[in-house]
């Protein structure tokens, strides 16, 4: 059985550490607790990785955010995954940092990478852990905030974090979307 995790992000240095990028950091922790390498190949870095009888190919796009249902759909058809075994991780401005949910489907809410994946996909019914990231921003300060670097406070706790989130998507490759979500809701 394939699976395919996207982890959300854009490329690029200036945006290595930014909340926006939480879906890269995500997807480099899960690639490395698999022992899996990261290979450029089309529209994304591409890890390959075995686990339990599972094979699961993470993927970073390189499309940037805006675009990123077009390598989401590009590899679900190239490695024909269905739309239930692939697994977005994206940041989340309405959840608390750190706050972890799994959810079968949901709008996009304004986040430009969901909003790409439903013109390329159409349809929101596909399996994604959203990663709080927090609303502290004064108004109009959105991007900068999205864009922005974590702060200390954040710095400490991100450790941690990822780690569950890995413990998120290992599950859901191994015991399905309802059991994870059984499992981790209010954690």
């Amino acid at each position: 059985m394939k699976f395919l995790i996207v982890g959300l992000g854009n490329i690029g240095k200036e945006y290595e550490a930014t909340r926006h990028n939480i879906g890269f950091l995500v997807a480099d922790a899960l690639a490395s607790d698999l022992g899996g390498v990261f290979e450029l190949g089309k529209f994304g870095a591409v890890a390959n990785c075995g686990f339990k009888g599972k094979q699961i190919v993470i993927l970073k796009p390189n499309t940037y955010m805006n675009l990123s249902g077009k390598a989401l759909k590009y590899w679900m058809n190239y490695l024909q995954i269905p739309i239930e075994q692939v697994f977005v991780i994206v940041d989340d401005l309405a959840l608390p940092f750190g706050t972890l949910r799994v959810r079968p489907s949901g709008t996009d809410a304004g986040h430009n990478g969901l909003k790409s994946i439903f013109a390329e996909i159409g349809t929101t019914a596909y399996p994604r852990l959203k990663f709080g990231i927090g609303d502290n921003f004064p108004k109009g300060r959105q991007v900068d905030y999205v864009l922005g670097n974590w702060n200390k406070l954040e710095l400490e706790a991100l450790p941690e974090r990822i780690g569950k989130s890995v413990e998120i998507v290992k599950s859901f490759c191994l015991a399905g979307l309802t059991n994870t979500m059984n499992t981790f809701s209010n954690k």
